[in-house]
Parts: C-alpha cells; structure tokens; sequence
C-alpha cells in the first residue's frame, strides 16, 4: 500500500472575505476524496482586505459601493452567487447578509496566537470557528467577546487570550507575515500555496482542489 503524500498547505486570508470560506470548505471536501493519496496540513496565514478599517466598522454595501463601485443590486446577485457556491461545499451564509464589515487585525492576532502557542489543528478550527462567525452570523470579528468565545468553542484558554487582546500581542508578527506574502506576490485571497512552490487562487470547486493536489502530490520532492 503507498504512503499518502503529505502536502504542507498555507492558507494566505482573511475573516472578512466570504469566498476564502468556501475554498476552504471546498479544499475540505477535496481532502475527504483523496483521503489515502494525500494527507495535508493547513496553516493559516493573515492577509487584511481593509487594514485601515476603523473600530466603528462600516456598512457593508455603502463599503462595497465605494471600494468596488458595485450597486446594492449588483452585490445582492454577487451574494446570492457566494451563498450557492457556499451551499454546494457544506458552508452557510446568513441569508440577510453580514450588515456590516469590521476590523480583522484582532482575529489574525489570535490565530497567530493558536498558531504558536496551541496544539496542532487549533488555529484552523478557530479560523473555521471565525468564518463561521461572520459569514454564517454575522457577529463581528473585532468584538472581544465573540472572540473569546470563539476560543472557548475550540478548546483553547480563554484566559491567556483575554491578556493577547488586551495587550495587544502578535500585532507585528502579524504585519511581518502579511509583509511576507504581499512579497510573495500575494494581492487576492483566498491563496492556497502547497508546498512553498504551488499556488491556488480563489475559492475553486472542490474537483478543481483535487485534480490540482492529484497532480502536486504525484511530483518528485524538491531538491535542497
């Protein structure tokens, strides 16, 4: 019986980007059918669509019209069109929408955080945790309290979570590892890079993951 490949996959987004959620969800169910091929850790990794966004949050479709200059109707199509594409990979959106988009830089500190400090697997149920949050009900990723129990719901301590937000740790590391990607050419997301060397851009249909992982896992290891 064959060894499955083992894929390391950086998961370059961010919580306010609802099409990051269903290439993750996507990605998801192209692992389940590889299952015995491949097997793959992701590792998510921060990217901000609006890092100057103040507290207060905006509402979404006056940000949407000035940052796109879409219509309310041209984004009503544009979530209806995410919220099937949602549907076919197992993920909800909030049928109403989100209202509102808001600052994220707390919520990549926190899955910096799990990243560092928890066990294997935590940051990317937090980050599933998160997305779910916002896009499925449409609580506000800045908040301290959705936060925090977002962190119990994963099992991670809540205290020792309470004292990053408020003390504002893992802010430049952050910033370095948005540096580094933006660096890496990285200007949309969601971004699946494999292995360092492979990039998957957008959130793909989940045949697209698996003839794409197929193909990577079929290559020779890379010569160091």
């Amino acid at each position: 019986m064959n060894t499955p490949a083992q894929l390391h996959i950086d998961l370059v987004s961010d919580v306010a980007c609802p099409w990051c959620a269903v290439g993750l969800w996507a990605l998801d169910q192209a692992l389940a059918q590889l299952q015995g091929e491949v097997e793959a850790s992701i590792h998510p990794q921060p990217f901000e669509l609006n890092p100057h966004m103040g507290p207060e949050g905006e509402d979404i479709t006056e940000h949407l019209g000035r940052k796109y200059g879409s219509t309310p109707e041209q984004q009503a199509q544009i979530r209806d069109n995410i919220r099937q594409r949602g549907a076919q990979v197992g993920f909800a959106f909030k049928a109403e929408g989100r209202g509102r988009i808001w600052n994220t830089l707390d919520a990549h500190r926190l899955l910096h955080w799990a990243t560092v400090e928890g066990a294997a697997g935590q940051a990317l149920a937090l980050k599933k945790a998160l997305l779910t949050a916002y896009h499925g009900r449409a609580e506000n990723p800045s908040d301290p309290a959705v936060l925090l129990a977002l962190v119990q719901a994963v099992g991670m301590d809540v205290e020792r979570a309470r004292q990053v937000l408020a003390q504002g740790e893992f802010a430049d590391e952050v910033r370095q590892q948005e540096a580094l990607w933006a660096g890496l050419g990285i200007r949309s997301v969601p971004a699946f890079v494999i292995n360092r060397r492979h990039l998957i851009s957008g959130g793909q249909p989940p045949e697209v993951f698996v003839q794409a992982l197929r193909q990577i896992a079929a290559e020779p290891p890379a010569q160091s």
